[in-house]
């Protein structure tokens, strides 16, 4: 199969679909690879360091979405690249297609078969293509509160750990998955008060014990929640709902009876946020101030150290690749777990979740090739 990468244009996403290291892999395994002229600058991957890989490189991307039978990305398409995707191509990458009806219907407009990593599941009911970036996300949290709540910049001018004879700052984590755990082990280990708040008393009791008694858990009624983040100096969201649009956990009117220049890390904004003030932000400018509280909502936060986050995207991502590529969407109706990462085919939502966050109808692909 010939594999096409593209460089990322989405703003300030300087990851890449494949490395040189996983580049050589699909070269050791019979593949073509084409790289576009560039796409490995944001980690300090030359041409040069592709080519001896086994890759070719490209000038142009219309080059790599004309050739290419599998085209891998980090980000979801953008305008100008779904309208080059065509019937018969596979797309593998990160798509969150819930919040973003547009990108849906262009993907469904070019009869491409789209795979998202985010809905790729494991034997144990896991997201193994989403959890490295998680893992990172919810690390790069912590460091961005502890940025926004700087009085430069707007917030209350509290240090996360406090000092000697000072109060440390409290930290709310909202939802105790791979997210939420990594922003608890950040804020703990820089010494914040932290409690975690989830709905698993089984994932409550995990937490307990991984923790040793260095964070609160509690179960998030709407009672457990206020309290919480009414005495809050940082509330990070880290809620998934895999495929459909995040909950909204946090609503305006709760905005006035938390303390001014707290911050809010929505880590779910791919997924549409879960806090009704939420809305993408970039590198950019990644805070807005609403009702006095700072929100972070960078959409793409593993993009801010696109080295760590490419090699450990493109570990995850190797295996269920090389399966697409040694057998194209035959890997799809025979592997389960790629299954459930199908989005859309033939101009079809195949993902129910997906299907119901956008209002459209589903049609799911069985396990019988040529579906």
């Amino acid at each position: 199969m010939r594999i096409g990468v593209p460089k990322e244009i989405k703003i300030h996403e300087y990851r890449v679909g494949l490395t040189p290291d996983t580049v050589r892999e699909y070269a050791a395994a019979g593949h073509s690879v084409v790289v576009e002229a560039n796409a490995g600058a944001g980690i300090g991957a030359t041409d040069e360091a592709y080519r001896k890989a086994g890759a070719a490189i490209a000038d142009t991307p219309a080059e790599i979405f004309a050739t290419s039978d599998m085209v891998v990305k980090v980000k979801e398409p953008q305008a100008r690249e779904w309208t080059q995707l065509r019937e018969g191509q596979i797309l593998f990458t990160y798509l969150h297609l819930a919040p973003d009806p547009e990108q849906a219907r262009g993907l469904m407009a070019s009869g491409c078969t789209a795979i998202a990593y985010e809905t790729v599941t494991d034997a144990k009911g896991g997201l193994p293509l989403l959890a490295p970036m998680s893992e990172v996300a919810g690390r790069l949290s912590i460091e961005a509160a502890g940025s926004a709540l700087k009085r430069s910049a707007g917030g209350r001018g509290i240090l996360l750990g406090g000092v000697p004879g000072v109060v440390p700052a409290r930290v709310v984590v909202i939802g105790g998955g791979v997210v939420g755990s990594h922003a608890a082990r950040m804020a703990v280990g820089l010494g914040a008060e932290v409690t975690i708040l989830d709905r698993s008393i089984l994932r409550l009791r995990e937490l307990d014990e991984l923790f040793q008694g260095r964070v609160r858990t509690r179960f998030p009624t709407t009672e457990a929640i206020e309290q919480e983040i009414f005495a809050a100096d940082v509330v990070i969201g880290a809620v998934l709902v895999p495929g459909a649009s995040a909950p909204k956990l946090i609503n305006r009117k709760m905005l006035k009876s938390m303390r001014q220049g707290s911050v809010l890390v929505d880590v779910a904004i791919d997924q549409g946020g879960c806090f009704e003030t939420s809305r993408p932000t970039t590198h950019d400018e990644p805070t807005y101030e609403v009702d006095g509280i700072i929100h972070y909502c960078v959409a793409n936060m593993p993009g801010a150290v696109p080295l760590t986050s490419s090699h450990a995207l493109n570990n995850a991502t190797l295996p269920f690749g090389l399966a697409l590529a040694n057998l194209g969407f035959a890997a799809v109706t025979q592997n389960p777990h790629l299954r459930a990462g199908l989005n859309v085919h033939r101009g079809r939502l195949t993902n129910k979740a997906v299907a119901e966050s956008l209002g459209l109808a589903c049609s799911p692909i069985e396990g019988a090739i040529g579906a």
